[in-house]
C-alpha cells in the first residue's frame, strides 16, 4: 500500500470512529413500522436497527426502504432531546443483488449512524460495500467513513474469516456472533441451540478474540428470542458480558433495560475502578509498581484496565448526554 493510501485509510478511520459510542443494546425494529421508533427510544436502546431484510416482504420492500428514508430524515432534523440520543441503524438486503446497493443509496443521509450488512460471506463483500458506503456519503456531502458499518456473520464461512471480515473496513465498529436459536448460523453450524449457550460458547469466543485481534472497537452478540424470559436473557447477557462482550442486538423493547444493566458498570463498579487507580497512583509516587488493595495484589496493568473502563463509561455518557443524532 502507498503511502498515500495509507494516510487515506488512516484519514477515513479517525473520521469512521470519531463520536461513535459503544453501543449496549441494539434494538430491531421492522422497516414497515418505523412509528415504533418512540418505543424503541422510550425502552432505552442505545440503537434501532431499521429492518429492510427478514422482517419485510419481497412486495413491500420499495414502500419499507421509502417510510425508512423519511424516518432517518426526520431523527435528522428533531433537536437532541426530542431525538432522544437514539443512533439509528438500516439492516438492508445483501449485496448480492440491486436492491441492497438502492437502499444504501435512499438511507445513507445526514442522522444515519450504520448499516447492518446480512449474510456476508468474505471480507471482499465487505470491501464492496465500503465503497458503495463511500460513494452514497460522496454524494451526501458526508465526512468518508461517517457511517459505521457492522457485517453479520451467518455462515460457517463467514465466522471461520471473522478476522480477514473484521479488518476489511475501517468503518466497522460493531461486530461480533449471534447465535439465536433456529437461525442461520444453527443451520451452518448444525448446533443444537440451548438456553444455557454451552453449545455456541466456544464460537462466539472464538469470534469475540478475531473482532478483538482486528481492534474493532466495539463487540456486540445476540440473540434472544425468548420475548418473555428475562431471567434467561440476563443470564445469556451476563455469560456475553463476561466473555467480553460490550453489547447485544435485541429483538423485543422489554429486553433492552436488562441488558442495559448488565453491560454497564455499576456504581460499585465504577467507584472500586476509581479508588484502585487512586492506589495504585499513589504507590507508584512513593516507589513502589505493586500495593495490596481490598485484599488483592495491584499494578499498572489493572489500573489500566480500570482507566479504560472508567473511559469507555464517561465515553458513553457524554455522548448520550450532549451530541445530537447528526454527530453520530
Amino acid at each position: 500500500m502507498s503511502s498515500e493510501a495509507s494516510s487515506v485509510r488512516i484519514a477515513e478511520a479517525d473520521a469512521g470512529t470519531a463520536g461513535r459510542p459503544p453501543l449496549r443494546s441494539l434494538l430491531f425494529v421492522p422497516g414497515t413500522r418505523t412509528d415504533w421508533l418512540p418505543k424503541a427510544r422510550a425502552a432505552g436502546a442505545d440503537a434501532a436497527i431499521l429492518d429492510l431484510e427478514d422482517a419485510v416482504p419481497a412486495a413491500g420492500k420499495p414502500a419499507a426502504r421509502a417510510q425508512v428514508a423519511d424516518a432517518i430524515a426526520r431523527a435528522a432534523a428533531e433537536p437532541g432531546e426530542q431525538a432522544g440520543r437514539m443512533a439509528l441503524f438500516v439492516r438492508v438486503n445483501p449485496l448480492d443483488g440491486w436492491a441492497g446497493a438502492e437502499e444504501l443509496r435512499a438511507v445513507v443521509r445526514p442522522g444515519l449512524s450504520g448499516v447492518v450488512l446480512p449474510k456476508v460471506r468474505s471480507a471482499q463483500e465487505v470491501k464492496l460495500a465500503d465503497r458503495l458506503l463511500g460513494w452514497c456519503e460522496q454524494e451526501q456531502g458526508l465526512p468518508p467513513g461517517r457511517v459505521a458499518l457492522m457485517p453479520l456473520l451467518e455462515s460457517a464461512r463467514a465466522l471461520r474469516e471473522a478476522y480477514d471480515i473484521a479488518r476489511a473496513a475501517p468503518r466497522i465498529a460493531y461486530l461480533g456472533a449471534l447465535t439465536a436459536p433456529g437461525g442461520d448460523v444453527e443451520r451452518a453450524v448444525g448446533y443444537r441451540w440451548s438456553p444455557e449457550g454451552t453449545e455456541t460458547m466456544a464460537l462466539r469466543s472464538r469470534v469475540l478474540l478475531d473482532v478483538r485481534a482486528a481492534e474493532v472497537p466495539c463487540p456486540v452478540t445476540g440473540l434472544w428470542t425468548r420475548v418473555t424470559d428475562l431471567p434467561g436473557l440476563r443470564a445469556f447477557a451476563e455469560q456475553n458480558r463476561s466473555l467480553g462482550y460490550e453489547g447485544m442486538m435485541a429483538i423485543h423493547p422489554s429486553h433492552v433495560p436488562v441488558i442495559n444493566q448488565v453491560f454497564s458498570p455499576s456504581p460499585g463498579e465504577l467507584d472500586r475502578c476509581a479508588a484502585l487507580i487512586a492506589a495504585v497512583e499513589a504507590a507508584q509516587k512513593d516507589g513502589r509498581g505493586a500495593v495490596a488493595f481490598q485484599g488483592e495484589m495491584v499494578d499498572e496493568a489493572m489500573a489500566a484496565t480500570a482507566r479504560l473502563v472508567l473511559g469507555r463509561h464517561r465515553a458513553r455518557m457524554r455522548v448520550t448526554d450532549e451530541l445530537p443524532p447528526s454527530a453520530w
